[in-house]
């Protein structure tokens, strides 16, 4: 939580280490210069990681494992009987789907800079209430009229968090030390499949409950649990390192000197010429192409897996249950792969791996009658389709250089990503069950688009940083040449790509 300078809990010293705000932009800056104390040990330092991973990690991940549960609870709703319900026929509940992302989109990137202009702790709980009251609402919505415009306004609440989580993570956390932490909050994605399946049989028993279909309770429920995680983020969320009461004077200190070590002396203030500079840069443009090509099949999965693996001949209410192990897996390999490109300051490669694992799981899926080796099929898809998802917004992320521009440039990659959201509610369509042949072979033909994109970015940023060092090494530079260019952002000589 923000912290008041005037507090009367704290020290001389500790008070003359926080920001104060700054009455033009209404941020809080530093109004000196901080004092430079002896750098911590390294064990000092992971030691102090942990601290801040603790105090982090767990609830982001909370936070995001309900915004993916609450989006993706319609699939399951579906099993549940939401169609019979409603009347719905023909393509209406891809319709449901797909009216979600466009409003979802728009608002990522105005949702970053308004959290930039204002406060993480105070933005990020305002948009959960506002969603965990939109899908309480979706479960008393008795016609399909009713349940798209609950879609659209899930959509427009839900818009902010993704970005705005990703953005956050990189106020506090080192460039090579994102990627594990998008992977540990990136899980929660794939947990609130698994979760979400096993969460949808129970609720459904509720059938008849108050008069409701079992359903509707699932949005019921589920939005009512999001809504009390969102008073509570009110109050257990903290703004920056700089402001963190659990932190002591020292290690704010620590911290933003890593940051500032890491973030090379770039531009950190607030002004539109960044956010001008994030959509002319061609470079944010190829991640974005690379993200729509993941996040198509990662929301065609999450939206239809449970009718992918009802069409392998089992039951409505067994197939909710067998969707949980092919997230698990990919939990597993989320988080392993954040590790390890942390480990070896790399991200590339990574992804170019990660993408042909799912294309094998595609072809698994397209070429065989085996309902064995299609369920298969599922759990490579799975591991490599969602494993990207932070190893990409944390590659694109590590090379924009500038706080502002990075806000713009995350929500850019997120947003068009998400349109990918659009494609995946019409990939499976009901002429097409069981087998689904062309909805396969699109997402074969995106993920192929994206595996050929991060094999380009990944040769074009080692021969930049290759020419750069030939010009003149990082470690040459002197303060004054980097203050010289600090608003050129990853444009600077002295800026290092992450490959």
């Amino acid at each position: 939580m923000a912290i008041n300078n005037s507090s009367p809990d704290l020290s001389d010293s500790e008070r003359s280490e926080l920001p104060e705000k700054d009455h033009r932009t209404g941020h809080l800056e530093y109004v000196r210069e901080v004092e430079p104390v002896a750098s911590y040990s390294p064990t000092a330092t992971k030691r102090l990681l942990r601290k801040i991973d603790l105090r982090l990690i767990p609830f982001l991940a909370l936070l995001y494992l309900l915004s993916f549960l609450d989006r993706t609870n319609i699939g399951n709703a579906r099993l549940a009987g939401l169609e019979e319900s409603l009347g719905m026929s023909g393509l209406q509940y891809n319709h449901a789907l797909a009216i979600f992302f466009p409003f979802y989109v728009i608002v990522e990137v105005p949702s970053n800079m308004m959290m930039k202009r204002t406060r993480p702790a105070l933005w990020i709980p305002f948009i959960m209430v506002f969603w965990g009251i939109t899908t309480t609402l979706m479960g008393l919505v008795d016609s399909y009229a009713g349940l798209m415009v609950a879609r659209a306004a899930l959509g427009i609440a839900e818009g902010g968090l993704f970005p705005g989580v990703a953005f956050y993570i990189t106020l506090w956390y080192r460039r090579h030390e994102c990627g594990f932490r998008m992977a540990l909050f990136f899980s929660a994605a794939t947990a609130a499949g698994a979760f979400g399946g096993l969460l949808a049989r129970g609720i459904s028993e509720m059938d008849g409950v108050a008069g409701r279909d079992g359903w509707a309770w699932i949005f019921i429920l589920e939005g009512l649990a999001t809504l009390v995680v969102a008073i509570v983020a009110f109050f257990v969320m903290y703004d920056y390192p700089s402001t963190a009461k659990f932190l002591t004077a020292d290690e704010k200190v620590e911290v933003t000197q890593r940051l500032k070590l890491d973030r090379s002396s770039l531009a950190d203030e607030y002004d539109l010429k960044y956010l001008r500079q994030a959509f002319g840069d061609w470079k944010i443009w190829v991640h974005m192409f690379i993200t729509i090509g993941n996040y198509t099949p990662v929301y065609s999965v999450a939206l239809f897996m449970p009718t992918i693996v009802a069409g392998l001949g089992y039951s409505n209410e067994t197939a909710q249950l067998m969707t949980v192990p092919p997230y698990v897996v990919a939990c597993a390999f989320c988080i392993t792969g954040g590790y390890l490109a942390d480990k070896f300051k790399s991200r590339g490669i990574f992804m170019i791996g990660f993408f042909c694992i799912a294309l094998v799981g595609f072809v698994m899926l397209i070429a065989s009658t085996n309902h064995g080796v299609q369920y298969a099929g599922v759990f490579f898809v799975a591991a490599g389709i969602y494993s990207n998802v932070p190893q990409g917004v944390s590659w694109n992320g590590n090379n924009i250089g500038g706080s502002t521009k990075r806000g713009a440039g995350v929500a850019m990659h997120v947003s068009f990503g998400n349109l990918g959201g659009i494609i995946a509610a019409y990939i499976y369509r009901p002429a097409d069950s069981p087998r689904y042949l062309s909805g396969h072979g699109t997402l074969i033909g995106l993920i192929t688009m994206s595996t050929c994109l991060s094999i380009f970015m990944t040769l074009y940023l080692r021969r930049e940083n290759e020419r750069r060092d030939a010009v003149k090494p990082v470690e040459a530079y002197t303060e004054a040449e980097r203050v010289a260019e600090r608003e050129r952002g990853d444009y600077a000589s002295f800026f290092r790509y992450t490959v």
